[in-house]
């Protein structure tokens, strides 16, 4: 009775050994035309066992459990599909189009094309990142807040010219300036917009810009869409304003020389050159006179040009509405900067409807 109970559990084991064996499964991925789908990812569901559909479509794969496995499809753009093995040896699929991924739509200025046609890379920013800081020009604000977009400017003015390049410069000879659309429409550039008039800037960096824009969008395109009223809405007002005060960070570190070492100095630089007589006596004396200018009161350069206490003040105030077919928006924004270099004060005033 013994032997004849481990005869029968040795018999069950084989048998569970040859249900739990591996498999070789094949087939043929196509899509709803009939055409074979390339790089189909092909996996044995709850594990990391899987292979990729050739050049035809085809696909052979080693399933642990043939009897309770399910084979997994993946596809970009395509629906994921599955299928149970059954002790099969050929199971040949059909995928469809995923329909709400592919017919998504993107504005990109001129044009709105599908998402499963934008190739190109497309960095964005909202109006909440645009005025979480005091910039005088929207170019400004723009400044590491999007991967390969370079912003930098020439000078220190306030109103000095902003430099934006995307993805680097393209030509050595041309301008490397990007193309800029506000609202669907060209313009030379975006300095004289208010970032508060901004609700989101787009930029699309790569080759597809030029597919819509033409050569005008090699060095990429930059597109500004401005504040416009919100349906449902009648009314709505929105004032917004700031005041600052800035000076320079440690003018003790910025040291002129007082009128006797000046002087001293020139000396020994004409002396140097063997031009005392030309570089020197026409402008200081002759060195027998150098004593003169001991304790002679010095002008102290950069506190005159860098000493001033720089303002900030800037408010716009915005009005907008919407009916039934129509929106609007009415805005004003007045920027004052007095900057701490003298004579490099900015001032702006913006109105737009």
């Amino acid at each position: 009775m013994r032997k004849l109970t481990l005869t029968l559990s040795l018999l069950l084991l084989i048998a569970g050994f040859f249900s739990l064996q591996a498999q070789e499964v094949k087939g043929v991925v196509k899509d709803a035309n009939g055409e074979p789908l390339i790089g189909v990812s092909v996996i044995v569901e709850g594990t990391q066992i899987g292979t990729q559909t050739g050049l035809d479509g085809d696909y052979v794969i080693n399933v642990p459990d043939a009897a309770n496995s399910v084979l997994q499809f993946y596809f970009v753009g395509m629906k994921t599909e599955t299928a149970k093995v059954n002790n099969r040896a050929v199971i040949d699929m059909v995928m469809l189009d995923d329909v709400s991924s592919l017919e998504e739509t993107v504005v990109v200025g001129y044009a709105t094309v599908k998402r499963r046609d934008v190739i190109g890379s497309v960095s964005s920013v909202d109006n909440a990142k645009l005025t979480e800081q005091p910039v005088t020009t929207v170019t400004q604000a723009l400044s590491g807040k999007m991967a390969g977009v370079s912003v930098s400017t020439a000078e220190g003015d306030p109103d000095a010219e902003v430099k934006i390049r995307v993805r680097g410069g393209g030509s050595i000879t041309q301008d490397n300036s990007p193309l800029y659309i506000v609202d669907g429409f060209p313009v030379d550039n975006i300095n004289d917009i208010s970032s508060s008039e901004i609700q989101s800037i787009d930029v699309l960096k790569d080759a597809f810009s030029t597919a819509i824009y033409g050569s005008r969008g090699a060095n990429g395109v930059v597109i500004v869409t401005t504040k416009s009223g919100e349906k449902g809405r009648k009314i709505s007002v929105s004032l917004n304003a700031y005041y600052g005060r800035k000076q320079i960070a440690n003018k003790d570190a910025l040291q002129v020389m007082d009128s006797e070492n000046f002087v001293k100095f020139q000396y020994e630089l004409a002396k140097v050159r063997d031009n005392v007589s030309d570089a020197y006596e026409p402008y200081f004396g002759t060195f027998d006179d150098i004593d003169m200018y001991t304790g002679m009161k010095t002008n102290d350069w950069v506190d005159q040009v860098f000493g001033n206490i720089g303002q900030t003040w800037n408010t716009d105030l915005s009005i907008s509405g919407a009916g039934d077919k129509y929106q609007w928006t009415l805005g004003y924004a007045h920027l004052s900067d007095d900057a701490i270099m003298s004579g490099s004060n900015y001032s702006r005033d913006n109105l737009n409807m």
